[in-house]
């Protein structure tokens, strides 16, 4: 049996996803309004990956944002889950792995070299805003 979509998500997809709709459970909306929602639902996700790289520690910010422009969407879906996942950790955690202090944890080994070697291909302009 197909869920039927209520009125309010037909005006707005946005409110579909939020709900719990997808795509697949939907016969009622057409095509150009799915991609819509989905485009919504991708600009919703990347606005919390922004939020989440923003921390606590401005050093983590300079290392964390300047990836998150630049390279996150060029990873593969795994090594996205891994940063999603990693920036879900503590402060001093990310930053003692960063900084080498400490060896990451195996699931982040991968993502951490990734940031810290962008980070030292980086334009490392002090005056640069976060």
């Amino acid at each position: 049996m197909v869920k039927q979509w209520p009125n309010r998500c037909r005006e707005d997809p946005a409110w579909a996803l939020l709900l719990g709709y997808t795509a697949h459970s939907c016969t009622q909306l057409p095509r150009s309004t799915l991609s819509e929602a989905t485009t919504t639902d991708a600009a919703a996700l990347r606005k919390r990956l922004y939020w989440h790289s923003r921390r606590g520690m401005w050093e983590l910010d300079l290392l964390l944002i300047p990836f998150l422009e630049h390279c996150y969407d060029q990873l593969e879906a795994e090594d996205q889950a891994a940063y999603r996942a990693m920036i879900k950790g503590e402060d001093q955690d990310i930053f003692a792995w960063l900084m080498q202090r400490e060896a990451p944890p195996t699931e982040f080994a991968h993502i951490v070299s990734l940031i810290q070697q962008h980070a030292g291909n980086a334009d490392n302009d002090p005056r640069r805003p976060v």
